[in-house]
């Protein structure tokens, strides 16, 4: 599944299409791969972490370490990654927490950095810390952002997991596995021999997309935000 980004509505809706299309398929071991940013941007993260954290206790789930996981977690111990993370989303993940925006507009990067820890439950932070940096099942390597074509994929950099588009995105040969990544924006799914991009924009789209895959065979898996109405689809591919 690509970068949810907290849409709660959309990230509800996948959730209950994804058990739909599983039990309508043979009964098979599945695991359900999230591929990081979770939070920032959109308007619930608080909302989606708590969904995120209940899936997993009820089934096999599996999920990435985003880039914006990364600064939310490194933003309550310095001010400079603070206003980062404020200034790309991380802003409206603290108002999903602190439900009255009152004591963030007076608040300086310290004080929010006070806030940030007041406010978001330490059981949430051990959450996203387990969150994982690469998956590999079979011939696909799961990863948020991408890998560098230079490197052995046993050896990648973390900064290049969680943060890499270029070289990664032009690359035209074989990773030696299909990667499986969100992290950069397009209107429709990256289907390419070497790599799979399922981030649409979920926050700005209205749009979040998932990928079915099983041996050869491949279906994605949308929600739709029709003005205000939720709606899913299931597309197969050949």
């Amino acid at each position: 599944m690509g970068d949810v980004h907290g849409r709660l509505d959309l990230f509800e809706a996948m959730i209950a299409a994804i058990e739909a299309d599983d039990a309508a398929c043979r009964p098979a071991e599945t695991t359900v791969i999230q591929l990081g940013d979770l939070v920032d941007r959109g308007p619930d993260s608080a909302g989606v972490i708590a969904a995120a954290r209940a899936w997993s206790k009820q089934r096999s789930v599996r999920i990435l370490l985003g880039n914006h996981e990364e600064m939310m977690l490194c933003a309550i111990d310095s001010d400079e990654v603070m206003r980062h993370f404020l200034r790309w989303g991380g802003r409206e993940t603290l108002l999903s927490y602190l439900g009255e925006p009152g004591e963030y507009h007076r608040a300086d990067l310290a004080g929010a950095r006070a806030l940030m820890q007041a406010a978001i439950p330490d059981e949430d932070f051990e959450f996203i810390r387990s969150f994982e940096d690469n998956i590999t099942i079979g011939d696909y390597l799961f990863v948020h952002a991408g890998v560098h074509p230079d490197a052995p994929l046993d050896a990648q950099k973390t900064s290049d997991l969680r943060w890499i588009r270029e070289p990664f995105l032009s690359h035209r040969e074989s990773f030696g596995a299909v990667v499986v990544h969100g992290h950069t924006i397009a209107d429709k799914p990256q289907l390419k021999h070497n790599r799979i991009g399922l981030d649409t924009g979920a926050y700005r789209s209205g749009r979040l997309t998932a990928m079915g895959l099983q041996g050869t065979a491949r279906w994605l898996i949308q929600a739709h935000d029709n003005d205000g109405t939720i709606a899913v689809s299931v597309q197969d591919l050949a």
